[in-house]
């Protein structure tokens, strides 16, 4: 590792820690439940088309350009530079698949999922039939408001966190309804089969955003180490759409426990593979000092970013705005602040 990547570790880490810890900003609903009231499905899908948006114009006009570069400066040719560069990217893309393919795997999952249902009304419907759980349990917690219009299934804002998918494609986290009306005592989840289901649906997200976030945070280090100003822009983006990820696993773990210190930590812990796959760029970038390697990971990263983008984040995004209201104009400015951050570095 060269001396000047060797200053900018610290922040590089100190990047991905705030990034992965931001998992516990959606987690701390279980908190304040009335945080749920001030999002909505549009800020949703909103937030991760933007962070799609950054990710994808890095990727392409920032990290796959210095993976080119870096294997010229590594002795290679231009056109076998180019070539070796677009390799890393597509296995880069190829080994973000695979880890999709081992998570859906490991919960049980049919791997061809994506970010959300096929049919997000009608699974909805199911889900609140089989599973409806719709005020935390706490004491303190306040009744909603009237629901303007009826509150539809389909388009209300306040019912926006009752089928929250996965980003990388597994089960959808049903939590019901935060903010409506108390239920009778009969349909809450209280009975020992009911509270095991929702344990393990808490821990099977945790453990899927884990292994989603860990390729994250080897991209933010790697880009951070390199690039300090590009990963400041990076770790933001991955932050905010880190913050969903945390409501996802917190909330089912409370309702399941009643605990807010339990389902706090655990969403928590799923952002923390982000840091172990930081430490692990450390260790690989502190025993090799060759321009190959550094060309090398810069395209995987590249790729898994994309990747992530196109087949998690923006089919997510889509799932809650499927007018297309905001995504695509939130992907638009996402690139359009990613590249304004290039420029105003360069001068």
């Amino acid at each position: 590792m060269e001396a000047d990547n060797r200053d900018n570790v610290l922040i590089a880490l100190a990047m991905v820690f705030g990034a992965g810890a931001s998992t516990g900003l959606g987690a701390a609903v279980v908190f304040f439940p009335s945080i749920v009231k001030l999002a909505s499905q549009r800020v949703l899908a909103a937030s991760l088309g933007f962070s799609a948006g950054v990710m994808t114009y890095v990727s392409f006009v920032e990290i796959f350009i210095k993976s080119y570069v870096g294997f010229e400066d590594a002795g290679y040719e231009r056109s076998q530079a180019y070539v070796y560069s677009t390799f890393c990217f597509f296995g880069g893309v190829v080994l973000m698949i695979l880890l999709n393919v081992v998570v859906a795997k490991l919960l049980g999952e049919d791997s061809h999922h994506h970010a959300g249902p096929v049919n997000p009304v009608s699974q909805q419907q199911h889900q609140r039939e089989n599973n409806r759980t719709t005020q935390l349990p706490s004491s303190e917690a306040k009744e909603s408001e009237d629901q303007q219009d009826g509150g539809s299934a389909k388009g209300s804002d306040d019912d926006f966190v009752e089928n929250l998918p996965l980003s990388n494609g597994n089960a959808p986290v049903v939590v019901g309804d935060v903010g409506g009306d108390s239920i009778s005592d009969d349909e809450s989840p209280k009975d020992k089969e009911e509270q095991r289901k929702l344990i393990k649906m808490g821990m099977n997200t945790a453990l899927a955003i884990a292994l989603h976030n860990f390729p994250e945070g080897l991209a933010t280090f790697v880009a951070a180490v390199d690039d300090p100003s590009v990963g400041t822009v990076l770790a933001c983006a991955i932050a905010i759409h880190n913050i969903p990820e945390g409501l996802c696993v917190a909330l089912p773990i409370y309702y399941a426990t009643g605990s807010r210190s339990k389902a706090f930590l655990w969403a928590l812990l799923s952002g923390a593979s982000e840091i172990v796959a930081a430490l692990l760029g450390w260790a690989i970038l502190a025993a090799v000092v060759d321009d190959a390697t550094y060309a090398a990971l810069f395209g995987i990263v590249a790729g898994m970013m994309v990747i992530i983008s196109i087949r998690e984040l923006l089919p997510t995004a889509h799932h809650y705005d499927p007018e297309d209201t905001v995504v695509t104009y939130s992907f638009i400015a996402g690139m359009l602040l990613m590249a304004i951050s290039l420029v105003l570095f360069m001068l």
